[in-house]
C-alpha cells in the first residue's frame, strides 16, 4: 500500500501512519532501528529503497527516506507512506524535499524516529566527506557510505579515511566480506610459513581494491603492492608471497575464484560481486564501530609507496617508475566482527629495520574451530659497526563474515 500526501508536514505523517495503524494494523510495532537513506531524487532513488526493503526482513525497521528535489523549487514536503507488500518487513516514509528544505532533512526526519532505537544513516551515493559532521550523521550510531558510488572513488575514500569516526563504514568495505574470508583459510592450510610481502591487483578506481591492500599493509605488516589493471572490474587477484611458492586467489570473472598454493591442489572458491542488499544486511548486523575498518583505513599510507600501473595479471608485476619501501610500524587494534558464520584472523608481526634488512612475514589465521598457524615478521640489519633489532606484535580477531 502506498499513500501520497502532498505538501504535507511531519505531524500530519505521523498522525495518517497512527490511524493506518489503528485501522487495519498494516504497520508492525517490533522495528530494532531507524534507517535514514539520504539520496537525491532521482532513478537510483528506488533501488536504494529496495535494498532495504530487502535488508528489513532481516532488521525490521522504520526505513525514512530524504529524497532532495529541486532546490529552486518553493519550499514543500511531498510525503509517501509504504507499509505492507510495498515496504517489506518494515515502513517507509518518503520525504521530498524542495526548496530551501533539501538542505534542512535533519528538522523533518527528527519528528519521524522511533523513540530509544537506534539510528542508522546510509548514504547510496555523494555522501558527505566528514559523515560524522552532517546533520543527519549527527543523528546516528552508524552512518553508512558508498565510496564506489561516487564520481572519484579514491579521493572520497581517502578523504573519509582522514575524517574517520567511531561508527563510520563503507559498503566498499563490506564487499570483501568474501575475499578476506578466503584468504584467512588459505592460511589455514599447510606448508605453514611466513608470509614476506603481497600484491593486489584491480581496477584503478576501486577503493575496494584499495581497503582490501590496505587491510593486508596494516595486519602482516609486509610490502604490500597495490598494482592497478586496465582491463580488471573490482579485484582481479591477490598473492601471498612464502618461501615455498605463492599463496594466488585470481578471479577474472567476477563470480569464481582460482585459489592457488604449494602442495594443495588447485581450486574453485565462491567470489561473486555482492549487490548493496547483501551488504546492507551485513552492516545493520553491527552497531558498534568496526575497528578492523578503521584499522585498514591507516593501512591505505603504507600504500603510497608501493603503488604500480600497467599490471593486467595477477601476478604482481608492474612498470612503476618509481619503487619505495613503507617503513611504518602501528599497533592494531583488536575487534571482533559479527555476521553470519564466524571466523578469526590473528596476525602477529615483529619488524625492525637498520641499515640493509630483509623481513619474514606470518599471520594466524582462524576459521570456525580449525587454527591456522602463526605468522610473524622479523627483520635484522648488521653494518661495519652496529646491529640493532626490534620486535612489536600486534593480535587482531576478525568475524568470519568481516574477513
Amino acid at each position: 500500500m502506498i499513500i501520497d500526501l502532498p505538501s504535507t508536514t511531519t505531524s500530519q505523517l505521523n498522525k495518517k501512519m497512527v490511524e493506518l495503524r489503528e485501522r487495519g494494523g498494516a504497520v508492525a510495532l517490533g522495528r530494532v532501528l531507524t534507517l535514514v537513506i539520504v539520496a537525491e531524487d532521482d532513478e537510483q532513488l528506488e533501488d536504494a529503497i529496495d535494498a532495504a526493503n530487502e535488508a528489513s526482513r532481516e532488521h525490521p525497521s522504520r526505513v525514512i527516506v530524504v529524497a532532495k528535489g529541486v532546490r529552486t523549487a518553493a519550499p514543500r514536503i511531498d510525503g509517501q507512506i509504504r507499509v505492507g507488500g510495498d515496504a517489506g518487513a518494515s515502513e517507509v516514509v518518503v520525504l521530498r524535499l524542495y526548496g530551501p528544505l533539501a538542505n534542512q532533512g535533519q528538522s523533518a526526519v527528527v519528528p519521524l524516529l522511533l523513540p530509544d532505537a537506534p539510528i542508522v544513516t546510509w548514504w547510496p551515493s555523494n555522501g558527505p566527506k566528514s559523515p560524522m559532521k552532517d546533520p543527519l550523521g549527527k543523528l546516528a550510531q552508524r552512518r553508512i557510505t558508498d565510496s564506489a558510488a561516487e564520481k572519484n572513488p579514491i579521493r572520497s575514500l581517502l578523504s573519509r579515511s582522514k575524517a574517520y569516526t567511531d561508527g563510520d563504514t563503507d559498503l566498499a568495505w563490506t564487499r570483501l566480506t568474501h575475499w578476506r574470508a578466503q584468504l584467512a583459510g588459505a592460511l589455514d592450510l599447510p606448508p605453514y610459513e611466513q608470509v614476506t610481502g603481497a600484491t593486489v591487483v584491480g581496477e584503478g578506481d576501486s577503493p575496494s581494491t584499495e581497503l582490501l591492500a590496505g587491510w593486508l599493509a596494516e595486519y602482516l605488516d609486509v610490502p604490500v603492492k597495490r598494482n592497478k589493471s586496465s582491463s580488471a572490474q573490482g579485484i582481479l587477484s591477490v598473492t601471498l608471497d612464502r618461501p615455498s611458492g605463492p599463496v594466488s586467489i585470481e578471479r577474472p570473472d567476477g563470480r569464481t575464484g582460482t585459489l592457488t598454493q604449494p602442495g594443495q591442489p588447485m581450486r574453485k572458491v565462491a567470489l561473486h560481486r555482492r549487490d548493496n542488499r547483501d551488504c546492507l544486511v551485513e552492516e545493520l548486523r553491527r552497531l558498534d564501530s568496526d575497528e578492523v575498518y578503521e584499522a585498514s583505513l591507516r593501512g591505505l599510507a603504507k600504500l603510497s609507496g608501493a603503488r604500480s600501473r600497467g599490471s593486467d595479471r595477477g601476478s604482481g608485476r608492474s612498470s612503476s617508475r618509481t619503487a619505495a619501501t613503507a617503513k611504518t610500524a602501528s599497533a592494531s587494534a583488536s575487534s571482533t566482527g559479527a555476521s553470519s558464520t564466524g571466523a578469526t584472523t590473528t596476525t602477529k608481526s615483529t619488524s625492525s629495520s637498520k641499515g640493509r634488512s630483509g623481513s619474514k612475514a606470518g599471520s594466524k589465521a582462524k576459521s570456525g574451530s580449525t587454527r591456522s598457524p602463526g605468522t610473524s615478521s622479523k627483520a635484522k640489519s648488521t653494518s661495519s659497526s652496529t646491529s640493532a633489532s626490534s620486535s612489536k606484535q600486534s593480535t587482531t580477531k576478525t568475524g568470519k563474515g568481516r574477513a
